[in-house]
C-alpha cells in the first residue's frame, strides 16, 4: 500500500493539516483566529462556506436558547450526579450528553424533518393550513405528539418570541424563505384548533423552525442542540463538582422512592400481616 493510499484511508474536505499548517475548509486558521466568531466557524465547518452576518445571528441565537433548562433536565441531572460519583469533567459532560436521544433532545430533528416534510406537500400549491390540519389528524390517529409544541412546564416557551422574531425578520429582509416559519406557525394554528386551547411552540420548534429556514439537514439540528446543551451540562458538571457533595442521587436521602412490590415476605414465603 503506497503513503498516497494510506493517507486517503481517512480523507476529508473539511481540514488539510501539514507541519505547521492548518487550513479550515481551505481557511489558514491563523486567519480565522480573532477574525471569525465560534459560530461563524461552526457554519463552516458544517456548510462549507462562512455565513452571511444575518445567518451568523440566527444559528448563534438557536444556540443561546438551547444552553440549559435548569437541573431538572434529565441531561443536566446525570452530568450533576455523575460528578459527585467521582468522575473526572469529561466524564460527567459525557453521561449528560448521552442522554440526549429521541425523547429528551430529539424533537427539534423530529420538527425540521416535519417542516421539510410539510414543504412537499405544499410543493403543489397546498396551502399552510392545509397541510397541517392534515398533519395534526394523522398524528392524533396514531396517538402521536407532534413534535415541538407544547411544554410540560412552560405554558408558553419563554424561547419562542424572540426566536421567532428573528425568522420573521430575516424573511422580510429575503435571508430566508418563509415557507418553514409559515408551516411551523400553521401547526400552532391546527393544534390550538384541535384541542381548544393554545399550544405554542417550545424551543426545540422554535430552534427547528430557525435551522429549517437556514438549510440544515434534520440530523444537525440535533447535533446542535448537543452543542448547545453541552454548554450548561459542563457549567452544572463543574459547579456539582465543586460543591462537596458525593454520590448524590436522583432523591434526598430523606425521600424514599415509592415501592410496588409484594409485601414483606416471611421464611417460605408466606406474607407478614
Amino acid at each position: 500500500m503506497t503513503h498516497e493510499e494510506i493517507g486517503d484511508w481517512w480523507s476529508t474536505s473539511l481540514t488539510r493539516v501539514a507541519p505547521g499548517e492548518i487550513e479550515l475548509r481551505g481557511y489558514p486558521v491563523q486567519d480565522v483566529i480573532g477574525r471569525h466568531g465560534f459560530v461563524e466557524v461552526v457554519w463552516l465547518m458544517l456548510r462549507g462556506e462562512l455565513p452571511e452576518p444575518a445567518q451568523a445571528r440566527m444559528l448563534e441565537s438557536a444556540l443561546v436558547s438551547g444552553v440549559d433548562h435548569g437541573p431538572q433536565a434529565p441531561s443536566i441531572a446525570a452530568a450533576r450526579m455523575a460528578a459527585t460519583c467521582g468522575l473526572g469533567l469529561n466524564n460527567a459532560v459525557a453521561s449528560g450528553v448521552n442522554l440526549l436521544g429521541d425523547v429528551h433532545g430529539g424533537a427539534g430533528q423530529q420538527c425540521v424533518a416535519l417542516l421539510n416534510e410539510m414543504a412537499e406537500r405544499r410543493s403543489d400549491g397546498t396551502g399552510a393550513d392545509v397541510v397541517a390540519e392534515s398533519i395534526v389528524a394523522e398524528y392524533r390517529e396514531r396517538g402521536g405528539y407532534v413534535p415541538g409544541f407544547g411544554h410540560r412546564f412552560h405554558p408558553r416557551d419563554p424561547r419562542r418570541d424572540p426566536l421567532l422574531d428573528m425568522v420573521r425578520e430575516a424573511v422580510r429582509e429575503g435571508v430566508v424563505d418563509a415557507g418553514p416559519l409559515e408551516s411551523a406557525l400553521a401547526l400552532e394554528k391546527a393544534l390550538e384548533g384541535r384541542r381548544g386551547r393554545a399550544v405554542p411552540m417550545n424551543i426545540d420548534g422554535a430552534t427547528a423552525t430557525v435551522y429549517a429556514s437556514l438549510g440544515f439537514a434534520p440530523e444537525l439540528a440535533r447535533g446542535l442542540f448537543v452543542l448547545s446543551r453541552s454548554v450548561g451540562i459542563l457549567a452544572h458538571a463543574w459547579e456539582e463538582g465543586n460543591s462537596g457533595a458525593r454520590i448524590k442521587g436522583p432523591l434526598p436521602r430523606a425521600v424514599l422512592a415509592g415501592y410496588t412490590g409484594p409485601a414483606t415476605r416471611l421464611p417460605g414465603g408466606v406474607h407478614a400481616d
